[in-house]
């Protein structure tokens, strides 16, 4: 079940509802420039073993509004808030993905844990984003030939083999932004850090990372693993920067798992 909430005068966030009667209860926030589609290998299982799966497109991306501001942390973390109190969501898991990770991670900061009991961050990019060569690389290339961009993400986020046509639907999912809006995200993670947020976080946290990821590096991950209490790193060793979908059947699993 699709729909709309509204986080702001003129901007409403899409939600992607499968299964909302459900025993427990996830959240999914995707990647950068994704949309919630990245997660359909998860929404295909895990709905059907009793899970509320709710996938989030952030401002700017997918099949949400797509305003010319808002796109620092504390704004995305807040538009997730208002998302949880309007579906009247608590003791949910939270899962983020990349930049999705680092909103999940400000969001249990900024807004004290609200109604998240479990957070899961899967090749999470934290504490920090993107160097400065790297996003230098991806803005210029971003604002003058973002296909071109969008193609070299494609071709650097997987460690596992992958069809044309599966790169053709990933490609496309990442045209679906606006050129603003990406350019925007990758200003914000090459500028914010997530080192002081991390002291914040008390839920059970699982990390997953892949072990080749390229976009980034698994150190972070080890990094996170160390400075977030009670939390659990479990490496991917087939798996890139997309570990929900290179190592499937795992990460359901893992997830189920740890949901309980």
């Amino acid at each position: 079940m699709g729909y709309y909430v509204t986080v702001e005068s003129g901007v409403k966030l899409y939600i992607e509802d499968i299964n909302p009667e459900g025993s427990k209860t996830i959240v999914f926030l995707h990647g950068w420039p994704l949309s919630h589609r990245q997660f359909e290998y998860q929404f295909d299982v895990l709905p059907f073993m009793g899970y509320r799966c709710i996938g989030i497109d952030w401002r700017g991306f997918g099949k949400s509004d797509k305003p010319i501001s808002g796109y620092n942390f504390d704004r995305l973390a807040d538009d997730i808030r208002t998302v949880v109190d309007v579906l009247q969501l608590d003791n949910f898991t939270l899962v983020g993905h990349s930049t999705g990770g680092a909103i999940a991670i400000r969001y249990i900061s900024r807004h004290n844990g609200n109604g998240v009991s479990k957070l899961v961050l899967v090749d999470a990019a934290a504490p920090v984003g993107f160097t400065t060569e790297t996003a230098t690389k991806f803005l210029t290339q971003g604002l003058n030939d973002r296909p071109k961009m969008m193609r070299e993400v494609t071709e650097s986020f997987f460690f596992q083999y992958i069809t044309s046509p599966f790169s053709e639907w990933f490609f496309q999912m990442g045209l679906e932004a606006a050129g603003w809006s990406t350019a925007a995200i990758i200003i914000t993670l090459r500028d914010e850090t997530l080192y002081a947020d991390l002291k914040k976080i008390f839920v059970p946290t699982l990390i997953v990372h892949g072990v080749h990821d390229k976009v980034i590096p698994f150190a972070q991950a080890q990094e996170l693993s160390q400075k977030i209490k009670n939390a659990q790193l479990v490496p991917f060793h087939y798996s890139g920067h997309g570990a929900f979908w290179e190592e499937r059947e795992k990460f359901n699993q893992l997830l189920r798992q740890f949901i309980g």
